[in-house]
């Protein structure tokens, strides 16, 4: 597992080499890069559009190579620090009336495809992501809605 650049004990200040190095090392211990992030999405959301549950998120898309493109740029930034993606990822789930079901089921999906596309040690480092993004956003979405989130949730 890529230890997280958080865990310091002491604060270190952010730089491009700092950035740069971190990147250098997730992607030479997960094997992941923007050209198999892409695959990924294509991939993951080939399966999210068709299923049965999720399909319904999804109908509002109508540029799906878009779509792909600014998904990957996000997953590039949160997986390899590259920071490509400037935007605000809980804006655009919150209209969708998300619950716990559908962040439960979008983390199957998430693993099963990462399983099949990454590497172990990628896909295990997808999902920890993945993990923290889905709880996130499920609060967020669940905020919005005037809830209090739960936690443990995702």
């Amino acid at each position: 597992m890529i230890a997280s650049p958080l865990a310091a004990s002491n604060p270190i200040p952010e730089t491009s080499e700092r950035r740069a190095a971190l990147s250098l090392q997730i992607r030479t211990a997960t094997g992941l890069d923007e050209a198999v992030l892409e695959r990924l999405m294509r991939a993951f959301y080939a399966t999210a559009r068709e299923d049965d549950m999720l399909k319904p998120m999804f109908a509002h898309v109508q540029d799906w190579e878009a779509h792909i493109a600014r998904i990957t740029s996000f997953w590039s930034s949160a997986a390899l620090m590259s920071g490509e993606y400037h935007g605000q990822p809980l804006r655009p789930h919150v209209p969708l009336n998300l619950h716990q079901p559908h962040f439960v089921r979008w983390l199957a999906l998430f693993q099963a495809t990462a399983g099949q596309v990454c590497t172990p040690e990628g896909a295990a480092f997808m999902m920890e992501k993945a993990r923290r993004i889905a709880q996130s956003l499920e609060f967020g979405c669940a905020v919005a809605r005037g809830e209090l989130p739960v936690r443990g949730r995702a």
